[in-house]
């Protein structure tokens, strides 16, 4: 059994039997006192220690939320590596190829002619991957944008039907035209 500090004052012999007694009996004085509303008690270091213990919690919710955000953003980058991975078009080794721009710079992408039609009216969409880009299709896409923006190097709008108010309407673009 540990002694008490008093004890170990006393058994090291850096205090008296007069001085333990003496000491004991001003704290009963002093908690008495305290009883009877005479002595007003320090309240300092008991709110210090309060607020301490709030911040403390601050401080510990605020990093419980971080590293929530964290495993959040984990989890959401292996979503969107799933969906590209389960949907992309295979790579095509032709001497046709598609332009994009991404950053500034313009990319590119080789195609054939059916993805090429496809990725101008909208119903295919090429994405960032692995340092790569890659090419999925729209309602893939969309998933990919929901998550991540950034994600998404092109992604044409469907054709919509002809406005009657345009006055270019009648003129329809040819579907050869290369840029």
């Amino acid at each position: 059994m540990s002694l008490s500090l008093r004890d170990q004052l006393l058994k090291a012999g850096l205090v008296n039997e007069k001085q333990v007694k003496k000491a004991t009996k001003e704290q009963k004085r002093q908690k008495r006192l305290e009883k009877k509303g005479v002595v007003e008690v320090d309240e300092t270091q008991r709110q210090a220690a309060l607020q301490a213990m709030a911040e403390k919690q601050k401080r510990d919710q605020e990093l419980n939320r971080q590293q929530q955000e964290k495993i959040e953003r984990k989890a959401q980058i292996a979503q969107i590596r799933q969906l590209i991975e389960s949907a992309r078009l295979p790579k095509l080794d032709s001497d046709d190829y598609y332009n994009f721009v991404d950053h500034k710079k313009v990319k590119r992408i080789a195609v054939n002619d059916m993805v090429r039609n496809k990725l101008s009216n909208g119903s295919l969409a090429i994405v960032k991957h692995g340092g790569g880009y890659e090419i999925i299709p729209r309602d893939v896409a969309l998933k990919v944008q929901e998550r991540d923006e950034r994600r998404i190097v092109l992604l044409n709008i469907e054709k919509e039907e002809v406005n009657e108010e345009d006055p270019y309407a009648q003129y329809q673009i040819p579907d050869d035209l290369m840029w």
